[in-house]
């Protein structure tokens, strides 16, 4: 059993930059995830136990970056360029096993953080 939690949120205009990040996770595959009340959660973007990093939406890939410190047991998520469509629950989950894929379904995440909130205004 592990224990996600995630932090680094909070409000910033458009254009502005936040970094989350995922503390717990281990060398486990983890993965960000939004999700917004009118909306299913959302893959962002995840880093395998072996390291390569597979990102969600064209929408983000130019923007966000994931990276993970083994040292600091944390996993990051770098957001550059917000946009108010951005705005979300994040959240960062954990995934057992050494699966030969990076998973983008939520179900498929054994731990999950209790998520932090990112706002974006324009």
């Amino acid at each position: 059993q592990i224990q996600l939690v995630e932090s680094g949120g909070g409000s910033v205009q458009a254009g502005g930059s936040l970094r989350l990040s995922c503390t717990g996770s281990g060398h486990y595959t983890t993965s960000w995830f939004r999700q917004t009340p009118d909306k299913a959660r959302e893959f962002v973007g995840g880093i395998h136990w072996n390291d390569s990093i597979k990102y969600g939406a064209d929408s983000v890939k130019a923007r966000f970056t994931i990276s993970r410190d083994n040292a600091k047991n944390t996993v990051y998520l770098q957001m550059n360029s917000l946009t108010p469509e951005d705005t979300a629950t994040y959240y960062c989950a954990a995934r057992r096993g050494l699966q030969t894929i990076l998973s983008e379904r939520a179900p498929e995440y054994d731990y999950w953080g209790l998520g932090t909130q990112v706002s974006v205004s324009s």
